[in-house]
């Protein structure tokens, strides 16, 4: 039996859960990983007779819930605030604007989510940080060792008394490793759990394909943070492609735009090494879900969905529990 498969709800967010749960199992889910935004898991409604409703809805389906994400509200929690967010964040949290105000109401909506996910049931809130010093990614003009301190020192500050709640609570929390945020490839993720003191309560939601077109080693970051691997998502990506007219910067342009470097694809579509990364999770002793994130400009997503759940139960298998040649020593060999 391989791990759980599951389907993160992000990208499905105009589709009512009841709608979206049913088709869920029927393409092949285990469970999902509830995006908190849409209908799917509502932060601010999620009393005990909410969530329970919520389990109760995806039991019916055959379905489990492994996770919940609030990518939205924490990436406004150490972020330079401006209108962008307005547009993605709940008006409540967003508020007048004041974008201190925001940060602080950011983070107090961050601890509501572990509380509901206790009550829900589940032990890992995954999300983003947001990050002060991310305008500075590129030194120029220079950017002091001091800026970029500041910067991890900022996070510590906002997110320590957060972690704190988290682990008083017994739920993780797991930021993805992505462009913008206070980590976003190895040694910024170094960076980012030292800043918090190797908080028990701080790791990883694991994506491949945002370190792949990075050209970050996506197999070298397990290995490297394999006991704070709380999470992790299946999404495929592929690089080196387009007209050679755009970077990996992107060029201002969309996604799906032929001229790009890189874009996302669905399960098995694109250039990430699937094999080489359940190799890795096998040896770091991850047993948690497989959470598919289904992004591809290029194919419709209710048959992008439905294959990619197929591409994932074929590519999991489970790790060895005796050595391949111990059978070597036994009296049958001799």
């Amino acid at each position: 039996m391989g791990r759980p498969v599951t389907l993160f709800t992000g990208q499905w967010a105009d589709l009512p859960l009841e709608t979206l749960a049913p088709r869920a199992k029927n393409w092949g889910y285990d469970g999902l990983e509830l995006a908190c935004w849409g209908d799917h898991f509502e932060v601010q409604k999620a009393d005990q007779a909410y969530c329970d409703a919520k389990s109760k809805l995806l039991q019916q389906s055959g379905l489990k819930v492994f996770a919940i994400s609030t990518h939205l509200v924490g990436q406004a929690i150490c972020d330079q605030i401006d209108e962008r967010h307005k547009g993605i964040l709940p008006s409540y949290v967003w508020g007048d604007g004041d974008p201190e105000g925001v940060r602080q109401r950011a983070a107090e909506e961050l601890i509501k989510t572990a509380e509901a996910a206790k009550r829900l049931g589940v032990g890992v809130v995954n999300g983003f940080t947001g990050s002060k010093i991310w305008p500075y990614m590129y030194s120029f003009p220079p950017v002091t060792d001091d800026m970029i301190t500041a910067g991890y020192d900022d996070f510590a500050k906002r997110f320590r008394p957060i972690l704190d709640k988290f682990l008083d609570l017994g739920i993780k929390f797991a930021l993805e490793v992505h462009p913008t945020e206070i980590a976003f490839d190895i040694a910024s993720a170094e960076r980012a759990l030292n800043a918090v003191g190797k908080h028990p309560a701080f790791g990883f939601n694991y994506d491949p394909s945002h370190l792949a077109y990075q050209g970050i080693s996506y197999v070298a970051f397990i290995r490297k943070f394999g006991d704070r691997i709380f999470h992790c998502h299946m999404k495929d990506v592929w690089w080196g492609h387009g007209d050679g007219t755009i970077g990996v910067f992107g060029g201002h342009v969309n996604f799906g735009d032929a001229r790009r470097y890189w874009d996302f694809r669905s399960l098995g579509h694109g250039d990430v090494n699937f094999e080489e990364i359940i190799v890795a999770l096998n040896d770091v002793g991850y047993t948690g879900p497989l959470s598919v994130e289904w992004e591809d400009s290029r194919m419709d997503r209710e048959f992008g969905a439905k294959e990619a759940c197929e591409f994932v139960r074929n590519i999991d298998f489970p790790s060895s529990k005796i050595a391949f040649d111990a059978q070597f020593t036994e009296k049958g060999g001799e």
